[in-house]
């Protein structure tokens, strides 16, 4: 045991003024009194000639040293010394992500972090920094290095958890500058582990000490949504949506189905331990609207029991096709709904009367201004040039993308194609060994879609992904489609709104909480970007004369897993195991102060029983 304030024990010397004080005998009032045969004892004592008496047991004068002792004890600052590293610099990590709302940890697993993250700040020595950081989405320096506690600690009081998933590689980078050439720091991450691989940083070699938080997994959660139209009947909306169970029982609970807050069906439903299940709900639709999915189970996360999604009627779709002649094509085209197709064998103009242009085996006067479908050909614009590549085998896709939903590239030949590099506005969806093949990407407020290769000269129509591409690629490209997606937002993704041609000095933001915050917008500005979505819900945003409604959700199926993890990966052979160590220097002057409390309620309780 250790003292930090030693200089408390001069004290000690009241001690023996106390003792005194029961040495002294007490004055004696004289009174008259008829008799002294009752009160010899009495008189023997006041006839004594000396100022000091035997010193005799006392139960007050016990107590009054040992309280004594206590306060001078606790004035002194005891303290044990942890168990962990001397650190002159400490990067504290806090996880405010949405799992660490769960409240599996009394009241929440955010909050229990805190806390033992304030216990690291109160066994700072004197000479010691630290610096606070919050990490959700994205990362924020609540308190740059500094020996100050109270700062510290309003910075750890100033955080707040979130709704958005955990992506705790900015954080890292960010404490790996801060420890960098530095033997004696520490990276503290007060964390439930919810996070994917960190394998950029498997031969970092980062001081971390990772503190886990959380002791269970009860939780079900929407992990995906999404709403098109029917097939079957236009006048009809198909809501698609996940659900995942991430604990170890079965659990039964009901899915509602809601538009613009109006209860549309009620379903009960039997989820597996450690499953998900798809679902879809058909539900009519006359109006622009809002679906929401909510569950009704108790589980020890509420932020992924409920999602939401604009949905908007359906648009004619004007798509323009300049081909030579290319009937196949043409049909996967004519036979999508509410697409309006007009055929060209040469582009004049820019297009500028349609949604959409596909551009196929033809190089046009001018490249359209719209969004655009290019097959084998390619603009410098796009691309730095361009060579022939034989036979290219396809060896990967991303069937993640909403281009490449549904479809399968197994069994496709391609002849020959463009080969190019990948543009810093794309990326590659379907590479070979030589050269990507379809690239998607957006420059200039342009969606674009490449392929690079005829699709007359490959077994690609003969396959049943074709019309299926065909599809995506219409409702990707098209800007009332693209609009739709804008209105979609992942928690603590940035919400990007194109701005009317007119002029607007300032927007106004309706959160989910119904609070409102104007965001000022500066002239000539063609976007309105708004980053605080750290909220899951519906917002509401005001532009000018200019009105419109999107969706925040969580929907992250790593997210809804709330089992805390035992180590952090680092790629595949690093890893960093939870901590048992506590926090140093534990001062005990709090205890020791609790104590004195007892012993003069002790007191208290001694004398009216005496009394009474």
């Amino acid at each position: 045991m250790s003292f930090l304030a030693p200089a408390a024990f001069a004290f000690a010397a009241a001690i023996p003024v106390v003792i005194v004080f029961y040495l002294l005998k007490r004055k004696r009032v004289v009174k008259l009194v008829s008799s002294t045969l009752l009160w010899q004892k009495f008189l023997a004592e006041t006839q004594a000639s000396a100022p000091f008496q035997r010193l005799r047991h006392n139960w007050l004068l016990i107590l009054q040293l040992l309280m004594l002792a206590l306060v001078i004890f606790a004035l002194a600052r005891p303290y044990f010394a942890g168990q962990s590293r001397r650190s002159r610099l400490g990067v504290v990590i806090l996880d405010a992500s949405a799992s660490m709302q769960s409240t599996d940890e009394k009241p929440s697993r955010f909050e229990k972090a805190r806390s033992e993250a304030l216990k690291w700040v109160d066994g700072l020595r004197d000479a010691d920094q630290m610096v606070v950081l919050q990490a959700a989405a994205n990362t924020e320096v609540k308190q740059s290095a500094t020996s100050d506690k109270m700062a510290l600690r309003r910075a750890l009081q100033n955080c707040a958890a979130s709704d958005s998933p955990t992506r705790l590689v900015e954080a890292f980078k960010l404490a790996e500058t801060l420890v960098k050439d530095r033997s004696d720091a520490e990276i503290h991450l007060f964390s439930d582990g919810a996070v994917p691989n960190l394998g950029e940083f498997e031969n970092k070699n980062l001081p971390l000490v990772y503190h886990r938080v959380g002791q269970g997994c009860n939780n079900a959660g929407i992990v995906s949504l999404d709403v098109r139209a029917n097939p079957e009947n236009p006048a009809q909306r198909a809501i698609f949506a996940g659900v995942g169970n991430f604990s170890t029982n079965a659990q039964r609970t009901d899915i509602e189905l809601l538009f613009n807050n109006q209860v549309l069906e009620t379903r009960p439903l039997d989820l597996a331990a450690t499953n998900t299940q798809p679902l879809v709900f058909i539900a009519p639709q006359t109006q622009n609207g809002v679906f929401t999915v909510r569950l009704t189970a108790q589980d020890d996360l509420a932020a992924d029991n409920q999602a939401s999604i604009v949905s908007l009627m359906p648009q004619p779709v004007k798509v323009l096709l300049v081909s030579r002649g290319n009937q196949v094509l043409e049909k996967a085209l004519r036979s999508q709904p509410n697409v309006q197709l007009s055929v060209a064998s040469v582009l004049t103009d820019r297009g500028a009367v349609f949604d959409v242009v596909v551009l196929d085996d033809v190089i046009p006067t001018v490249w359209p201004s719209v969004n655009t479908l290019a097959i084998h050909t390619a603009d410098t614009n796009w691309f730095g040039g361009w060579e022939t590549v034989k036979s290219p085998p396809i060896v990967d896709w991303k069937s993640a993308h909403p281009l490449l939903r549904f479809v399968n590239f197994d069994n496709v030949f391609i002849s020959e194609t463009l080969g190019v590099k990948t543009p810093a506005w794309g990326v590659s969806l379907v590479e070979s060994p030589q050269t990507p093949l379809i690239i998607a990407g957006e420059q200039d407020r342009q969606r674009r879609v490449w392929v690079g290769f005829d699709t007359l000269n490959s077994s690609w129509p003969f396959r049943i992904s074709f019309p299926i591409f065909m599809v995506n690629a219409i409702e990707w490209l098209n800007p009332a489609s693209a609009s739709a997606s804008q209105l979609l937002v992942r928690a603590g993704d940035p919400f990007r709104y194109g701005l009317p041609s007119q002029s607007v000095s300032s927007a106004q933001i309706t959160r989910p909480d119904g609070t409102r915050k104007t965001v000022a917008i500066e002239p000539g500005a063609r976007e309105l970007i708004f980053g605080e979505t750290f909220q899951q819900g519906i917002y509401g945003l005001k532009a000018g004369t200019n009105e419109l409604t999107f969706c925040v959700n969580l929907t992250d199926s790593a997210e809804s897993n709330i089992m805390p993890r035992e180590e952090l990966p680092f790629g595949k052979y690093g890893k960093v195991a939870a901590t048992t160590l506590k926090r140093a220097n534990l001062e005990l002057w709090r205890w020791i102060a609790m104590g004195g409390l007892f012993v003069l309620l002790f007191e208290w309780w001694f004398y009216h029983k005496r009394t009474a």
